[in-house]
Formats: C-alpha cells, sequence, structure tokens
C-alpha cells in the first residue's frame, strides 16, 4: 500500500513541475490569476479536481 502512496505522489510531484519547466513566464501568469479568485471559486475548482481524479482513479481501477 505504500509503494502505491509514495508511487502517487511522486508522479503528482513530476506533472507539476512540467510546466514551471516547460513555461516559466505561462506559469507565472496562471498562478498570478489563480491568486485573484475569490475563495468560493477556488473551492468550486477544487472540488471539480477531486472530483475529477476520483472518476479517473475509478476508471483505471
Amino acid at each position: 500500500m505504500w509503494t502505491d502512496i509514495l508511487t502517487a505522489v511522486a508522479l503528482m510531484l513530476v506533472i507539476e513541475g512540467l510546466l514551471p519547466f516547460i513555461s516559466p513566464n505561462a506559469f507565472r501568469s496562471a498562478m498570478q490569476s489563480i491568486v485573484s479568485r475569490d475563495n468560493n471559486t477556488m473551492r468550486i475548482i477544487g472540488l471539480s479536481s477531486m472530483i475529477a481524479g476520483v472518476l479517473i482513479l475509478t476508471l483505471v481501477r
């Protein structure tokens, strides 16, 4: 079980590091856009991301 969790964390770090590595300016712009959003919008984005993740996990497993 720990192997699966650590593998998931490692893949998440690799995927999250792609945009700042490939295009730092686009990453900086995206971060500035995110910071300017209100809390409710951020919650909706976070919830949508979690639901998408659960759906992908359900389809893969």
